[in-house]
């Protein structure tokens, strides 16, 4: 019976050995592993760190842009101000014109009559010139003072008769 006994401490010590060797496979395998993930782990918590940085930059760049689109909108602001101010004045301006325009067609046919005879007076004195200088070229026999008077009335009365 001893001899069993003996029998059974080595089996159970050889059964023991054999689990001592698997939990150290089982143990070495799960060391590698973790291992593993504990490089994957390190390596996601350094791009986890630039994915921050990078946001973090771009966050500054985006409230950058934001407060340079507003400065922008307001220098805007103003000159869409300016140009609706010009677009009054020139409006303003034009009005102007119109009365100008309009006053001056009104002076016109008021004062139609007074032009008509001015200008027929101008024709008047310009033919009288014309003549003058013909007979001043052709220089003919002198023309008395009363002679050119006469020409002048008969210039005259022919221009009103028209």
């Amino acid at each position: 019976m001893i001899i069993i006994l003996y029998l059974s401490v080595a089996l159970i010590a050889v059964a023991f050995l054999v689990l001592v060797i698997s939990l150290t496979k089982t143990l070495k395998s799960m060391k590698i592993t973790l291992d593993r993930v504990s490089k994957t782990m390190e390596d996601l918590e350094g791009q986890m760190q630039g994915i921050t940085t990078e946001s973090t930059l771009l966050l500054h760049k985006t409230n950058e842009l934001a407060e340079d689109i507003q400065r922008k909108s307001e220098k805007l602001n103003s000159v869409v101000n300016a140009v609706q101010d010009i677009g009054s004045t020139i409006k303003e301006f034009n009005g102007s014109i119109r009365k100008v325009s309009s006053s001056l067609s009104t002076q016109v046919v008021n004062n139609q009559d007074k032009i008509a005879q001015v200008l027929q007076w101008g024709s008047v004195i310009k033919e009288l010139r014309d003549k003058w200088m013909e007979r001043k070229e052709s220089k003919k026999e002198p023309v008395t003072f009363d002679e050119q008077a006469d020409v002048e009335l008969r210039e005259v009365k022919r221009v009103r008769s028209e």
